[in-house]
């Protein structure tokens, strides 16, 4: 029962991809069609079951051949350098069609008493010829690309090199025409902060938000930098405008609340409502929990000082000297510090709480430190606009 459970599984497998190559070959995907038919004759290429798959194969590898030839005949007649890629595309695809079928010939056609024919063609020099065709095309419009003074055009003589240093490695001096094009494509940036307030800003604070290494903001045609650096004529400006500084009093707060609760305090003999002794079942008298009502008066205190600091992102067009767009930025770091004492027995509260009468009052921060402090979320938001709003050509 089992065996024929599963052929009649297997049967209805090799029924529905036959028919899924059908269908890809009468809508003209004859590749698709290939491949489908490719993988149902990878496990047994000779089985009987097999046998539509290889009429379907062979039908799709002529029609797939006679269309990419047509297409190169009518290429090739045109004369158009435009269409070098696409002859190349042409010429790997026949060559590489052939390969994917080669491993599994011969296939037979049972029926017929015949292998299954699949003309194969040395596409070896065509594929050279074109290669170099292409070669030559893509090198001689990304110098002429290079030439212009489009940042535009520089990108796409990037993209061009790239794909010509792919399909033909160590073409002429195509990886330094790569680095003038990554170089000329590319947006600079120059970053730096300016002080609107009556503070001092601390220095490291500056540089900790101009550090761009710890951002990973760089990307492929825009790089930033906080200090300038010659040879380079900076597209863009990002400037941070500190606009504002809020410093709050050092302020201690104070707080008095009790704590009350019931601790065990060891056993006391059980009495009924008539105040005699209740024994168990052997005579012995019954001992229960003895509760008792513990307190703790507690004071808290609590210094505070906040710091906010407001500013402005503006981002600067070098080449118009025109502000492109503007974005608030609001930071703030709060001191917050507990400590406290007590009268009484601290088991009344509860045990996390402990850890405050270990601690005794500190030094406030100073109003430098309290500035700095906001840096982290300041520089995390900064980050933010950065990656949400790019400079745009």
């Amino acid at each position: 029962m089992k065996k024929i459970t599963l052929l009649f599984l297997s049967l209805l497998i090799v029924s529905c991809g036959v028919k899924q190559t059908q269908s890809m070959l009468s809508n003209g995907d004859y590749d698709g069609a290939i491949n489908r038919a490719l993988e149902g004759l990878r496990t047994n290429k000779n089985s009987k079951g097999n046998q539509d798959y290889v009429y379907l194969l062979e039908e799709a590898f002529a029609k797939a051949k006679q269309r990419d030839l047509e297409s190169l005949n009518l290429l090739i007649k045109e004369n158009n350098p435009s269409n070098y890629e696409r002859i190349f595309n042409l010429y790997t695809q026949l060559h590489n069609r052939q390969e994917r079928i080669k491993p599994l010939l011969p296939l037979q056609l049972l029926k017929e008493g015949r292998n299954a024919i699949f003309p194969m063609d040395d596409y070896s020099d065509e594929l050279i010829s074109s290669k170099n065709n292409l070669s030559g095309f893509l090198y001689a419009n990304a110098k002429k690309l290079l030439a212009s003074k489009n940042k535009i055009d520089f990108r796409q003589a990037f993209d061009d090199l790239a794909y010509l240093d792919k399909l033909n490695p160590g073409y002429k001096d195509v990886r330094a025409l790569m680095d003038e094009a990554q170089f000329k494509g590319t947006d600079f940036v120059h970053v730096y902060t300016k002080n609107e307030t009556n503070m001092v800003i601390p220095k490291r604070l500056q540089d900790d938000l101009l550090d761009f290494s710890t951002y990973g903001i760089n990307d492929k045609w825009t790089v930033y930098h906080n200090n300038k650096q010659k040879n380079i004529t900076y597209d863009f400006g990002m400037i941070v405008n500190f606009r504002q500084i809020n410093i709050s009093p050092e302020q201690v707060k104070e707080k008095q609340f009790i704590k009350e609760k019931q601790i065990k305090d060891g056993f006391k003999t059980l009495l009924d409502n008539n105040g005699n002794v209740v024994k168990d079942s052997l005579g012995n008298p019954i001992k229960v929990d003895n509760m008792k009502t513990i307190t703790v008066s507690i004071y808290e205190f609590t210094q505070f000082k906040s710091c906010q600091v407001t500013a402005k992102v503006d981002y600067i067009d070098f080449r118009t000297n025109q502000l492109i767009d503007a974005f608030p930025v609001t930071s703030e770091f709060i001191f917050d510090y507990i400590y406290a004492n007590y009268n009484g027995d601290k088991r009344a509260c509860e045990e996390n709480y402990y850890q405050y009468f270990d601690r005794r009052a500190v030094p406030f921060p100073s109003n430098e430190q309290m500035v700095y402090d906001t840096g982290e979320d300041l520089k995390a938001k900064l980050k933010g606009i950065i990656t949400n709003n790019k400079f745009r050509r």
